[in-house]
């Protein structure tokens, strides 16, 4: 049995395309099965893409319901179409009876962002963009507000959806509305009507269409066939039914940082910089140093010099473990100042929301494009680095000293010398000199350089139709093909290797979805200061083509417009980014390339 799959929305991206601030965690309990229907009959039949859901809230801890019922079809449906309520699962196995509205107008919302289909012909509906659909935040935002609960206690784990399929089809000339239980209850209640003219779907593919991989809320998990037709019993007790819940937030340690102080793709190149400070010369006599210390590296920059009463930044480039976690930071400085020396770095994982298999049925009622989202960019950075030469000053320092040089004076007395004339008659005398015995010293001074380096990015996009759209024409295309994209991304800097890290990340978003809840990441097919990015390739493209599949329902004379986002171009001054989109022009769809021309 698979498991279930887990939607984690990452926080950066969540607040550059949604304004809220939580971000959802949905667990999908559900799995599918079923198998091909007959062709029906103009009395009893079943248009494929005629579904939707039935959502209930459900209080986590008691099981109890919380809120009335609300369908959702992505078709317009007739108030007229007989059905039974807004009754869920829960309230008939707690007693509930079946019970006709007789007179009672049916409604149903319809989604803003078209829901994947839930009820397949052939029985093989793509259960994991079922799963990713009503486990996203728009879902999640969606019911929250129509059912009138909180939002945030969604997302906190107070509640659970009960999803229940619906189908919309015509019984013994009658349009109906029915989940699978109903379908089942109703069945037992006409002694096997259903069964006898609609069993591949009301036995079958409906209940089929969703069901529980493990027991919750009081509900089994089927271990049943997933592809015969079901027992009235089984569907009403264990089929027909899906779960999803949200994980509550983890609390924040109390001697933890409440907002990361910088966020990080996983496994990519990153710069992590400090500005230092200081009140003196620093100088290569007396530099300052700093030491990072990032998962159990230590990575240190020495020989720091900055002009007395200055700043620069310091920086360390690094790269990013592969796996979601948060990272403690810690700079040690000698010899300066800086504001902070302890950070949290938080890695994350920009998801990939693959947006769900588009279906010739699709409709979307209503629609007008959106208008493109407004994200910041930052386009260039400026930073710089000191540097220090001596300047020599040369002063001469006198040192004056008497040199003495002694010599004898005679001085003859002519026989009448006094009685204490020295012998010889004379005397000394000295006959010295001052000599200067200073030197040279060189009293210049350190002189600082600053070297300021620059970089920027610039991008371009190109949003052409697949190669093998057989009706292509240039940027035309008829709707329900698919496109493909070149986005290419340039760094320009002046700076060494070291400084800068080239474009890494692009993801885009699409207008049939008003560019939120789902992206495609884009993969990067070359690399360097020269980046490109393309699609990756499609899950549902039968070739394994590179693409994005337009909606068949997109507007005719509209322009289908792509919006993609260059992240992780990073430097000391933060990280670069840049905002492209580029569009193709709709004309027609892929229906009027197939068709049967009978004489």
């Amino acid at each position: 049995m698979k498991l279930f799959s887990t939607l984690l929305c990452t926080l950066a991206l969540v607040l550059y395309l949604f304004p809220a601030t939580a971000f959802a965690a949905g667990e999908g309990n559900m799995e599918s099965g079923g198998g091909g229907m007959g062709q029906g009959t103009s009395a009893n039949k079943w248009v494929p893409g005629n579904d939707g859901v039935r959502i209930t809230v459900v209080n986590a801890e008691t099981g109890s319901v919380v809120s009335s019922p609300i369908d959702y079809s992505n078709t317009i449906q007739r108030s007229n179409v007989l059905h039974f309520g807004k009754v869920s699962k829960l309230q008939y196995l707690s007693g509930t009876h079946l019970s006709p509205q007789s007179g009672i107008a049916y409604s149903c919302r319809i989604p803003g962002n078209p829901m994947p289909a839930i009820v397949s012909s052939t029985g093989r509906n793509n259960i994991e963009s079922i799963k990713r659909y009503f486990c996203s935040e728009y879902a999640c935002m969606m019911i929250a507000e129509d059912a009138g609960v909180s939002y945030e206690a969604m997302l906190a784990g107070k509640y659970k959806l009960l999803v229940e399929p619906l189908a919309y089809f015509t019984h013994n000339g009658l349009y109906y509305c029915m989940t699978a239980t109903e379908a089942a209850l109703y069945d037992q209640l006409s002694g096997g009507a259903l069964r006898r003219t609609m069993a591949s779907l009301t036995h079958k593919n409906l209940p089929l269409s969703l069901f529980l991989e493990y027991g919750d809320l009081g509900l089994p998990a089927w271990s049943g066939s997933t592809t015969g037709k079901q027992a009235n019993a089984d569907i009403i007790s264990g089929l027909g039914m899906g779960i999803v819940k949200f994980k509550e937030q983890p609390p924040v340690p109390e001697s933890g940082i409440e907002a990361p102080d910088m966020e990080y793709r996983v496994n990519t190149d990153v710069i992590t910089s400090i500005t230092l400070q200081t009140g003196e010369n620093l100088t290569p006599d007396n530099p300052a140093s700093v030491t990072f210390y990032i998962l159990d590296t230590s990575y240190q920059v020495n020989n720091i010099v900055i002009p007395k009463n200055d700043s620069q930044v310091v920086w360390v480039k690094w790269h990013t473990p592969g796996t979601p976690q948060d990272v403690n930071i810690t700079v040690s400085v000698s010899g300066a100042t800086t504001a902070q020396t302890t950070f949290i770095a938080r890695i994350v994982d920009l998801n990939e929301r693959i947006p769900p298999d588009p279906l010739a049925t699709d409709t979307y009622p209503g629609y007008s494009p959106p208008a493109l989202p407004v994200n910041q960019q930052k386009l260039t950075a400026n930073w710089g680095v000191w540097s220090c030469y001596w300047e020599p000053k040369w002063v001469w320092h006198s040192d004056w000293k008497w040199h003495s040089n002694q010599k004898w004076h005679s001085n003859p007395c002519n026989g009448s010398c006094p009685s204490n004339c020295p012998g010889g008659h004379g005397k000394w005398v000295d006959e010295g000199n001052w000599i200067d015995e200073g030197k040279w010293v060189d009293e210049g001074e350190w002189k600082y350089n600053y070297t300021g380096y620059s970089a920027s990015i610039s991008g371009s996009m190109s949003l052409m139709p697949d190669d093998i759209v057989p009706t292509a024409n240039g940027k035309d295309m008829k709707s329900g093909y698919g496109v493909k994209t070149s986005v290419n991304a340039v760094l320009s800097t002046d700076a060494p290797s070291g400084h800068v890290t080239n474009p890494q990340t692009a993801f885009s978003v699409f207008p049939e979805f008003q560019y939120t809840t789902y992206l495609r990441l884009l993969q990067r097919v070359s690399s360097g200061r020269s980046a490109k990015f393309t699609f990756r390739s499609n899950e549902f493209s039968t070739y394994g083509r590179a693409v994005h599949f337009t909606p068949v329902w997109f507007p005719d004379n509209t322009n289908y417009v792509v919006y993609t986002q260059v992240w992780d171009a990073w430097t000391p001054d933060g990280m670069l980014s840049v905002n492209l989109n580029d569009y193709i022009t709709i004309h027609g769809s892929l229906f009027d390339d197939w068709y049967t021309n009978r004489e």
